[in-house]
């Protein structure tokens, strides 16, 4: 095997990239602290061609120098929208159709390896801050809650783990 160059990797141009068709998906960050995992959300979200991010309550905004650090470049070519209230993107997400996701422990909750989408449909998916996770404001107006299924004494992930986690798996039951 030999491992194949950048140049032979075929990739898009941020403008290619952008007239893309993306995935009928919409990420949310819900308070999330650190500005390095908000740069891997976005660097995740570029590599299986996410609709948008929507930066909720305190997560940070880019241009930043710490974002920048893991997302490399993909804050630039990943639309994004700043709500102040994880709550208003949500009833904005409502409204236009989406099918609201938490990625949370919750009663009733969906397991990853369980969940099943529908293709045609707009979906919308949910990660907490690295503390609290999502509130339960933003919870209480979700569709569904997904649970990443854990098998170790830790009960948690982290953020940008658990959405690359959840993106891959999306990407392989929304994508054609």
């Amino acid at each position: 095997m030999r491992k194949l160059k950048i140049t032979e990797l075929n990739r898009l141009s941020a403008e290619a990239y952008k007239e893309s068709r993306k995935l009928p998906l919409v990420v949310v960050l819900d308070d999330v602290r650190s500005l390095h995992n908000v740069g891997s959300v976005f660097r995740t979200s570029d590599a299986f061609r996410v609709e948008a991010i929507y930066l909720c309550g305190i997560t940070a905004r880019p241009p930043q120098a710490e974002i920048h650090k893991t997302a490399l470049g993909a804050e630039d070519t990943v639309e994004w929208t700043y709500f102040a209230h994880t709550v208003e993107a949500v009833e904005t997400l409502k409204r236009e159709g989406y099918i609201l996701c938490a990625v949370e422990q919750a009663e009733g909750s969906v397991m990853l390896d369980a969940l099943r989408l529908e293709k045609g449909k707009k979906y919308a998916v949910i990660f907490g801050n690295e503390v609290k996770g999502v509130s339960q404001a933003v919870v209480d107006g979700c569709d569904i809650c997904i649970e990443i299924p854990q098998y170790g004494t830790k009960h948690s992930l982290n953020v940008s783990v658990s959405a690359g986690i959840v993106l891959w798996d999306l990407f392989t039951k929304l994508s054609d």
